[in-house]
């Protein structure tokens, strides 16, 4: 039997576990809490930082396989199992070329994919030598998820809003709407994506609110979607699983915002609307099996479920069971004991017979359930 490693516990890594009871595979779990939500899902889990060297070193050491769920892990140690024989995906090269926003907007740029023009700003005192680019869109380098680590700077009256270390500096783009695409690339050198989805920020957290799958979208837009997408993946040459967010302009370009080197919240649907989800696409990829159908066998969205506002310590999940009658409704809920305002509780997949009917269902929905906490 394969023995392969997932650096991270957290959700991802749970419902990369669930996908992986359908394969011949042992499967290994680093990660500092005991309590994390794929702790109890795998055969043997490691109590350890995946930022430290020994740690992930001493973890990796008698593994066939490794992966991640989240990007800040020790990259040093990755390297040196890859070269002891370990098979790291993402491999390690591709994982340090995208690992900050700043190595990522260079990479972009030396590849010559399109992407929003941009500066590297070193402090926030830098950006008093872009005022004629503002407004413009500021970003972490690295630390930065789920909504945090991006500022607007619309005047020079922003500035100390700035981020004060290695930061993006981006022009602020016109779009229509925000696209994902996920991108499978395989051992063999295969390279399949699934449909394009469009994915809506809530306002106020700054983070995925909902998605909706397949983007209502001309044709030529999602073939140029997934075009850029795949391009970009084959640029970084390594076998893994990329989910590659991208803006569609006002005037048809597709542009590539970020990209993350693992399972994607915003590939969530495929749990149930595609053929192969991704985290089965996962699994294909670490033990070498040929690619999933990344077809969509129903319309969908995909629903976030949030810590409510105002809301933390040990979560209550109020409207539970109603949410559950919903017709078409699936729920995931990722197993953590504690709930705060805005944090990802779970999320819901909604499949649907008529597209057009979702936004509405979408709204029905969430007004039936809402994250508290017991105290």
């Amino acid at each position: 039997m394969m023995h392969a490693g997932i650096l991270g516990g957290g959700q991802l890594g749970r419902m990369l576990l669930q996908a992986a009871a359908n394969y011949p595979v042992v499967t290994h779990v680093l990660e500092n809490d005991p309590h994390c939500p794929a702790a109890h899902l795998c055969h043997h889990f490691t109590l350890g930082d995946i930022r430290s060297f020994q740690d992930v070193l001493a973890f990796g050491r008698g593994l066939d396989v490794m992966t991640i769920e989240i990007e800040q892990v020790n990259l040093e140690a990755l390297e040196q199992l890859e070269q002891e024989g370990v098979r790291v995906f993402p491999r390690p090269a591709a994982l340090r070329q995208l690992r900050s926003k700043v190595d990522q907007k260079q990479f972009y740029a030396a590849q010559q994919l399109p992407s929003a023009p941009f500066v590297i700003t070193q402090s926030k005192a830098d950006l008093y030598a872009w005022i004629d680019r503002l407004p413009a869109i500021h970003k972490i380098g690295e630390g930065g998820y789920d909504g945090r680590g991006v500022v607007k700077i619309r005047s020079e009256a922003d500035i100390p809003h700035a981020f004060d270390g290695p930061s993006v500096l981006e022009n602020m783009v016109p779009f229509v709407r925000e696209l994902s695409v996920i991108v499978a690339a395989m051992p063999s050198g295969e390279v399949v994506s699934y449909p394009p989805v469009e994915m809506v920020a809530d306002p106020l957290l700054h983070q995925l609110d909902f998605q909706l799958a397949p983007a209502s979208i001309l044709a030529e837009t999602a073939d140029k979607a997934k075009q850029v997408a795949e391009s970009l993946v084959r640029a970084l040459q390594s076998p893994g699983l990329f989910a590659v967010e991208l803006f569609e302009t006002a005037d048809g370009e597709i542009l590539i915002n970020e990209t993350a080197p693992r399972v994607h919240n915003s590939g969530h649907h495929t749990l149930e609307a595609a053929y192969c989800s991704q985290f089965d696409m996962v699994w294909r990829i670490l033990l070498d099996l040929p690619p999933g159908d990344t077809r969509l066998h129903h319309a969908s969205a995909m629903i976030n479920l949030v810590g409510a506002p105002n809301q933390a310590g040990p979560v209550a999940y109020v409207g539970l069971e109603q949410a559950l009658t919903y017709p078409g409704a699936y729920v995931h809920l990722y197993g953590k004991a504690e709930t705060r305002p805005g944090r990802k509780m779970g999320h819901f997949t909604l499949l649907a017979t008529d597209a057009s009917q979702l936004p509405e269902q979408i709204h029905q929905l969430k007004s039936l359930i809402q994250v508290n906490s017991r105290t």
